[in-house]
């Protein structure tokens, strides 16, 4: 039986580091909204052509293209579960998702709410870099890498900064979140789907909190 999730929380809870782990642990397969849109400029489908003239155009992709998107991959891909994550971020999108599932015959198993103190989010993000070749995550006082430049895991020295990774930028990213997104916590607490987990914890403690959320699914 396939179980869709879907992780809540602001920018750098760590929904990426989570997400790469239960891929690795349950072979779930994620949909980022980012990864998608990549792959499907590249894939020469017709969607693909819709996807890169209007992103040539300068327009924003329309919520009815994501789903299109979620629709070929859920249609194509044989996994035991999927992963949503940076979608939905509206009320709309959750429920064009929640059309969509139902059409297929699935649902939204589960929503996991990453939660974080805002403050203490700040300080982790702007010490934050990652590995351009694994994805790795770092952090210059909480989690170095061993040796200064070069990946733990896999050895690559392509380490990298984004540029928006600064106190002003994430605060900016925060209220736009909250603005935006926060609705959907109540959303799906109402349908009775939401299940938070310590954020803040350590990463080993968290996968473990969202391991307890999954079994009881």
């Amino acid at each position: 039986m396939t179980v869709n999730i879907i992780l809540l929380g602001p920018p750098g809870a760590g929904k990426g580091t989570q997400a790469r782990r239960m891929v690795e642990g349950r072979g779930l397969v994620q949909l980022s909204t980012g990864d998608m849109l990549r792959e499907a400029q590249a894939s020469g489908t017709e969607m693909g052509k819709l996807v890169a003239q209007v992103m040539k155009d300068g327009k924003l992709v329309t919520d009815e293209i994501v789903i299109g998107l979620i629709r070929e991959k859920l249609e194509n891909t044989d996994a035991p579960g999927f992963i949503f994550d940076g979608f939905p971020r509206t009320l709309a999108q959750a429920d064009a998702l929640g059309s969509l599932l139902d059409g297929m015959g699935q649902k939204v198993d589960g929503v996991i709410e990453m939660q974080v103190d805002d403050a203490a989010l700040v300080e982790r993000i702007s010490g934050r870099y990652t590995c351009g070749n694994c994805g790795e995550v770092y952090h210059d006082t909480t989690k170095p890498t061993k040796v200064e430049g070069v990946c733990d895991v896999c050895g690559s020295t392509d380490l990298r900064r984004r540029p928006d990774d600064n106190a002003d930028s994430l605060k900016t990213r925060l209220l736009e979140y909250y603005k935006k997104t926060s609705p959907l916590i109540g959303y799906y607490y109402a349908k009775g789907d939401l299940h938070p987990v310590d954020g803040m914890a350590e990463v080993d403690d968290v996968e473990a909190q969202m391991e307890t959320v999954l079994k009881s699914l």
